[in-house]
C-alpha cells in the first residue's frame, strides 16, 4: 500500500474467532466464504501489519518505537523493553509466562523497578525506566536482547528466544543479576500467598535505537498498542487511539481505508460478532472493497464483496 495506500481496503485486528467462539451462522458463513488461512504464531503484531502493508520492518528499536508512542517524542538513547515475566520450573526446561498489562498491579510494578534500579543501576551505564505498565532498560552501550515481546514466548520454552553467541554474555549476566535481585522480594511473596505466579525475571526485548523519522503514506491507525503507535509516529502518518467500534473508524477515516486494532482485553465472543457485523456491512454497502481480518487466534481472513458468489462454502473447520 506504499507510496499510496489502498483507500478502499480495511485491515482489522480482531479477538479469537476458533473454538466455536462465533455462534452467529451467517457471520460463520460469510468468513468460510472467505480466504482462510491459519498463519504463524509466534509473528508479533507490528511484524504482521507491515508485512500486510508491504512496509519496511524495523530492523532495531521496536522498544524505542513503544516509547515514542506512549510520550510521542522520539527517544535518543539505546532502550531495551522489560516485561514482567514468570519463569516456570518445568522437568527440562524452563516455561515463559508473560504477566504484562493487567497481571501485574500498577503499585507491584512500581515497586518492582524501583527495586531493581536501586540494588542494580547504581552508577552503572544503564537504568531501570517504568512508563505506566510498561518498563524498560536505558543503556550507554547496546547489547544483544530477545526480539519478540513477551506475549509471543508465552507459554513457550524461553531459550529458544534469547540471543546466541559471546555478544550475548552481558544479556545473561544482567538478566541473573535480575533474577537474583527478584528472589524472595515483598512483593512476590505476597503475591505467591495470594495465588499469583512471582515475577521473577524481566523479558529484555526489541532493543535498540529508535529509528529516523520519515514520512510514509500510511492509512489512519485505530489502536492503543504503543508499539503501533509509535511506528506510525516515527512515519509522520495517522494515529488515534481506539475509538470504541469499527463504525467509529469508518466514519473518522470518513469510509477510507484504515487499520482498526482492537484492544486486546476486548475479547467478548459478543464484541467479536459486533466487530464483524460492521465490517461485513461496511463491505456491502460498498464503504469499503475489500477487508484483511487478523484474528489473535492466529486465523487470516481476506476477504472481498465477490466472494459471496462461493455459495456452496458454509462453514470451515478453522472456525471449530
Amino acid at each position: 500500500m506504499n507510496p499510496s495506500y489502498d483507500k478502499s481496503a480495511v485491515l482489522a485486528v480482531l479477538p479469537a474467532v476458533s473454538g466455536g467462539r462465533l455462534q452467529d451462522g451467517s457471520l460463520r458463513t460469510w468468513l468460510a466464504q472467505a480466504e482462510l488461512v491459519r498463519v504463524p504464531s509466534d509473528v508479533e503484531l507490528l511484524s504482521q501489519l507491515t508485512g500486510v502493508l508491504d512496509l519496511p520492518y524495523p530492523q532495531e528499536g521496536l522498544a524505542a518505537l513503544r516509547m515514542w508512542g506512549q510520550t510521542g517524542e522520539r527517544p535518543m538513547a539505546w532502550i531495551a523493553a522489560a516485561d514482567p515475566v514468570y519463569l516456570e520450573p518445568r522437568l527440562d526446561h524452563l516455561c515463559l509466562h508473560d504477566l504484562s498489562g493487567d497481571l501485574v498491579a500498577p503499585q507491584e510494578f512500581r515497586a518492582l523497578i524501583e527495586h531493581l534500579q536501586a540494588t542494580l543501576a547504581g552508577d552503572r551505564q544503564f537504568g531501570f525506566i517504568r512508563l505506566g505498565q510498561h518498563g524498560y532498560l536505558s543503556a550507554a552501550s547496546p547489547m544483544p536482547t530477545a526480539q519478540v515481546p513477551a506475549y509471543v514466548v508465552n507459554q513457550r520454552v524461553p531459550s529458544d528466544y534469547l540471543p546466541a553467541g559471546k555478544e550475548a554474555a552481558a544479556y545473561r549476566n544482567l538478566l541473573s543479576e535480575v533474577e537474583m535481585s527478584l528472589h524472595d522480594q515483598e512483593f512476590n511473596q505476597r503475591r505467591i500467598s495470594g495465588g499469583k505466579p512471582p515475577v521473577n525475571s524481566l523479558w529484555l526485548w526489541g532493543g535498540g535505537q529508535a529509528p529516523a523519522p520519515t514520512t510514509k503514506s500510511l492509512p489512519p491507525l485505530f489502536c492503543d498498542d504503543p508499539l503501533l503507535l509509535g511506528y506510525w509516529d516515527s512515519t509522520n502518518s495517522s494515529a488515534s487511539l481506539w475509538p470504541g467500534t469499527i463504525a467509529d473508524c469508518l466514519k473518522v477515516s470518513q469510509d477510507a481505508g484504515f487499520v482498526a486494532v482492537t484492544p486486546a482485553d476486548e475479547d467478548s465472543p459478543d464484541f467479536l460478532e459486533h466487530c464483524l457485523r460492521q465490517l461485513r456491512a461496511a463491505l456491502r454497502q460498498k464503504q469499503v472493497d475489500r477487508l484483511t481480518l487478523l484474528f489473535r487466534d492466529g486465523l487470516r481472513a481476506d476477504i472481498v464483496r465477490s466472494q459471496r458468489l462461493r455459495f456452496w462454502r458454509r462453514n470451515s473447520r478453522l472456525l471449530d
